[in-house]
């Protein structure tokens, strides 16, 4: 990308940032009357730095309780700023639970969701009989012991381009329930099993959906044939339950480089967990 491209930071002009949040602290992304969103507040905070009111586009928007480690969003800065003041600067005005990482200005036509080429979310499942008790709120949790080989062989045969539609929430507003799944992987790291899933795009509440009936495959409710036959049937009603957002982060978005924008992959580690 040429210097005559991208403008600096410190001038007017369309400004990324990479976010991190704990959706504990907020009611999802999306901007709500008189509720408490990780929008409302980062439009707040930009709104204070530049001294007029700033909309934001984000990459990806997420429910309520579902976290953050490299959330993408774009806005247009109306005036001239430092870049430090939309990290420091804008951090200093926002609630703990959510902080900038990073600012980087972008050409005009950069948009921080449809310039993304595809997302990427890890849930961390908590499989031990007691619950988490420091890591409650950000893992998922199930008492019973999991095969996490038998999830995996069931997970590969979610990869490729499927209709979706047993693993779309009724509210889904996408339109069209034909995602292509480029990784859904399956790990066991100590108490933690850990699901990797990288997408296109993904619908709402796909992955948590997916979570839970793999879960099901695990405990040995089901084979794991059984994906095949969820898939062709395109029918919520014949899957798991949606599964708890406490383990779900967006973890990555993916861009192509002429965009030059920095690591936009940070997968969450629970360090409380570890040994």
């Amino acid at each position: 990308m040429s210097e005559s491209t991208i403008l600096s930071a410190t001038t007017p002009g369309r400004i990324a940032l990479g976010l991190e949040y704990d959706g504990n602290a907020f009611h999802g992304w999306q901007t709500q009357p008189g509720g408490r969103t990780v929008q409302d507040a980062l439009e707040a905070a930009l709104g204070a730095i530049a001294g007029v009111p700033v909309a934001t586009t984000c990459a990806g928007r997420t429910d309520t309780g579902v976290h953050a480690t490299s959330q993408v969003v774009h806005f247009d800065a109306p005036v001239s700023r430092p870049e430090s003041a939309w990290v420091r600067g804008v951090n200093s005005h926002l609630p703990d639970g959510v902080a900038v990482r990073w600012a980087q200005a972008v050409p005009a036509d950069f948009h921080a969701r449809f310039s993304a080429r595809g997302r990427r979310y890890r849930y961390l499942l908590l499989n031990r009989p007691v619950r988490p008790g420091l890591a409650a709120g950000r893992v998922g949790w199930f008492h019973l012991p999991l095969d996490v080989a038998k999830m995996q062989e069931a997970a590969d045969l979610l990869l490729g381009e499927h209709d979706f539609s047993t693993f779309r929430a009724a509210e889904c507003q996408a339109k069209t329930p034909v995602k292509e799944l480029r990784q859904a992987r399956v790990s066991r790291q100590g108490e933690l099993v850990v699901f990797d899933f990288e997408a296109t795009a993904f619908l709402h509440h796909m992955i948590r959906n997916l979570v839970g009936t793999l879960v099901y495959v695990g405990k040995g409710k089901h084979e794991p044939a059984w994906i095949g036959e969820l898939l062709a049937a395109r029918d919520r009603r014949l899957a798991a339950p949606t599964f708890s957002p406490s383990g779900l982060y967006l973890a990555g978005v993916s861009y192509e480089p002429h965009w030059g924008l920095p690591e936009t992959t940070v997968l969450p580690q629970i360090w409380s967990l570890e040994p």
